[in-house]
């Protein structure tokens, strides 16, 4: 088992989408974070960056580092099937339990690296524009940690089931997708609706 996750993570080191994923996820969680800050107070932004809420809200933006986690636990699995190796893979290891095993080992490792990489830009951003603005940063130290190991552990959790996801469906594309219409316009439209639910959503 350790010789298949192994042979998972040297796919994942040596392949440019994961690199790509992981910088556009970097890229993003920059840029978002960015405009949240500069819009913090305002009537139309979050709450001020002396207040809890307004550096909760600018740490938040790590969201997006964990959407493209769940992306490349798709592409972890369906990437096989798109590049036509899967065969060569399972007559390598026949027990297909196993390597999906290993696959999603893998992939969570991965997912991990997203969710640290999504979760030190958004408070490296968060902590700069306090400290240029001469705030008091209004949350503690043991919080700031409980977050950053929220956000690793719920990147690892989605990278994992984006990794089930793509070895059903199969269809790199088709997961894709369906990790961005879940995301973007099915949690909004239902914690719009019902917002009871809202903080139940994956």
């Amino acid at each position: 088992m350790i010789r298949l996750i192994r042979v998972e993570l040297l796919k994942l080191r040596t392949t440019r989408l994961s690199y790509g994923l992981l910088a556009t996820a970097a890229g993003l969680t920059a840029l978002f974070s960015v405009i949240e800050v500069s819009r913090a107070g305002s009537a139309n932004g979050i709450g001020p960056l002396y207040t809890a809420g307004g550096l909760d809200a600018v740490m938040s933006g790590g969201v997006f580092a964990l959407i493209l986690a769940a992306v490349f636990g798709v592409a972890v699995s369906s990437g096989e099937f798109r590049h036509a190796t899967a065969t060569q893979t399972y007559l390598a290891a026949p027990r297909r339990g196993r390597v999906l095993a290993a696959k999603t080992a893998a992939g969570a490792c991965g997912g991990a690296v997203f969710g640290l990489v999504g979760y030190v830009i958004a408070l490296g951003v968060g902590i700069s524009f306090v400290a240029a603005r001469g705030y008091h940063v209004a949350v503690g130290d043991a919080t700031l940690a409980r977050y950053g190991v929220g956000h690793v552990v719920a990147a690892v959790l989605v990278a994992a089931v984006g990794v089930a996801l793509g070895s059903l469906i199969r269809s790199q594309l088709a997961g894709v997708i369906i990790v961005f219409v879940e995301t973007i316009v099915l949690e909004s439209v239902l914690g719009g609706l019902f917002n009871s639910i809202q903080p139940y959503l994956p």
